[in-house]
């Protein structure tokens, strides 16, 4: 299997049709295609080798679906960064990639020096319009001299792309994709959420999110219309949906609670919508109820997934919502297993498969699995029991091979959509000087679904406002890892090992709340 052979059917068989759509202008796949083959040569006569990293770092754009496949038409491995990491994130990432090509938009100007200072990048490349910065070279020019290049890419397990995502121990790791595993996560999305030719997308989570990329991938596959906003604003969205005649979205419910109550929902034609697949965390069904109010001809899919198995791995189709002779009954569940995926609940830590209706751990195993983690063996291994997936994800099936997840083995904090791990946070805050100790937990949100908060244990004599810690923070971690919240304690709560203990912690809060699970 071969990551840019969807591009290749896309050309073949739709050539004539939009391809891109971004701000006012438009592509067809046959542009797309030659401007997809120029940046490979572009990038092999800057000296791109089989299997050398390029790294990404811009907001959604038609040029970053032309990275994407430029990058593995040359031979390359894509690796695309968080666009909400701090500085010193990116720097990591950058470094423990080994990448030396970044392809740069304007909106990352201010640290260009920097990764040029400390990481092993020697060439950016300037994805965006206007003059580039001194130091960088302009993709356009460059695609205007470069010869079109052909095939080199990889295939089957060969590394396609490294995709960042949270580190339970304080930092990233690097999930290794292959060819495979981005073509069947391609195709499950085709066939699970109903992409096709006629299809208009509307990409509003990043694409350096596997939530962002991939159906940019299957919508390149199906030979349909990207409309790619730079990142998601309520009314810009619906502006695009109204000018576009959008039919297909992906949101976290946080973004659809935004353009429900929204000042100016009313004044926009969302008539043309007949697709929402959304994930993350779960609909409230007063959020639901609202969205069926304003988009009666919409149909929704509920979609869980994580990085490591290339996004999709369970789905809850539309007829368990709502409207389907089964509803009352798989409403609130999660989903069931995406086509070539099984799934199974195990003890923590994997193992044999638990009786129907038994509380444990998912675990999956498939041809969209990962590779591994990048440059982390133990930690792959350490991901791994008897060739299954542990995705420290509780939950327990039903008879019918529904999944629920019910809270996390893994100590993790979904806030409107991002992966936040406390351990991470949880460093960050022991380098302030005043902290003694702390724990950090996820607490409910109406707007986000779970926020971070942070219990602190303060030295003798010292003292830590919230504000202190957020500015401390921030220079730390991305903007939506910093705690909202702060509490103080004379001492935390341990178990008799000495172990902190989160539940105790966690109790206050979510008593009375409904678990939010992503």
């Amino acid at each position: 299997m071969r990551f840019t052979s969807a591009l290749t059917r896309a050309v073949q068989i739709r050539g004539r049709y939009p391809a891109t759509i971004f701000a006012d202008r438009t592509r067809t796949w046959a542009e797309v295609g030659d401007r997809v083959r120029r940046c490979a040569g572009a990038l092999a006569a800057r000296g791109l080798g089989t299997g050398d990293h390029v790294a990404i770092l811009a907001l959604n754009s038609d040029n970053y679906l032309e990275a994407f496949y430029g990058i593995a038409w040359a031979g390359g491995v894509s690796v695309p960064l968080n666009t909400r990491w701090s500085l010193a994130e990116t720097v990591f990432a950058l470094n423990d990639s080994g990448a030396r090509i970044l392809l740069a938009d304007a909106n990352f100007t201010e640290v260009l020096p920097s990764i040029l200072a400390d990481t092993r990048v020697e060439t950016i490349i300037w994805l965006d319009e206007g003059a580039a910065p001194d130091g960088t070279l302009p993709y356009e020019a460059l695609l205007a001299d470069a010869r079109p290049a052909a095939d080199r890419s990889g295939s089957g397990d060969d590394l396609c792309s490294i995709c960042y995502t949270g580190g339970t121990t304080g930092q990233s790791k690097g999930v290794m994709l292959s060819h495979t595993n981005l073509v069947i996560a391609s195709v499950n999305w085709i066939a699970s959420l109903h992409f096709s030719d006629e299809t208009v997308f509307m990409h509003s989570a990043g694409f350096f999110h596997l939530a962002g990329s991939i159906p940019l991938f299957a919508m390149t596959m199906a030979g349909g219309t990207n409309v790619c906003l730079p990142k998601f604003d309520a009314e810009l969205g619906m502006r695009i949906i109204q000018t576009h005649r959008v039919n297909y979205c992906l949101f976290v419910p946080t973004m659809i609670n935004m353009m429900l109550n929204h000042p100016n929902v009313d004044d926009y034609d969302l008539s043309s919508l007949r697709y929402i697949e959304y994930g993350a965390s779960p609909m409230s069904e007063s959020v639901l109820a609202a969205a069926l109010k304003r988009l009666p001809d919409c149909t929704f899919i509920q979609g869980y997934g994580l990085t490591e198995c290339t996004a999709l791995a369970l789905s809850l189709p539309w007829r368990f919502h709502f409207d389907g002779p089964d509803w009352t009954e798989k409403r609130t569940v999660t989903g069931r297993a995406a086509y070539g995926l099984e799934v199974r609940i195990t003890a923590p830590g994997g193992g044999a498969e638990l009786p129907r209706g038994t509380h444990g751990e998912i675990a999956l195993r498939g041809p969209q699995i990962m590779l591994g983690y990048w440059n982390r063996p133990e930690q792959t291994r350490e991901a791994f029991t008897d060739g299954w997936l542990c995705t420290g994800d509780g939950g327990f099936m039903d008879e019918d091979g529904f999944v629920t997840l019910t809270d996390r083995v893994k100590d993790m904090i979904v806030s409107g959509g991002e992966n936040v791990y406390s351990k991470e946070v949880e460093n960050a805050v022991f380098k302030h000087p005043a902290v003694k100790d702390c724990a950090v937990i996820a607490i409910p949100s109406e707007d986000w679904g779970e926020t971070v908060h942070a219990i602190v244990v303060c030295k003798a004599g010292q003292h830590l406002s919230l504000e202190a810690l957020q500015d401390h923070c921030r220079g730390l971690l991305a903007h939506y890892k910093c705690p909202r919240s702060m509490e103080l304690m004379d001492r935390l709560p341990v178990s008799a090992a000495g172990k902190t203990l989160k539940a105790t912690l966690r109790e206050p809060y979510w008593k009375n709340a409904r678990k939010m699970v992503g």
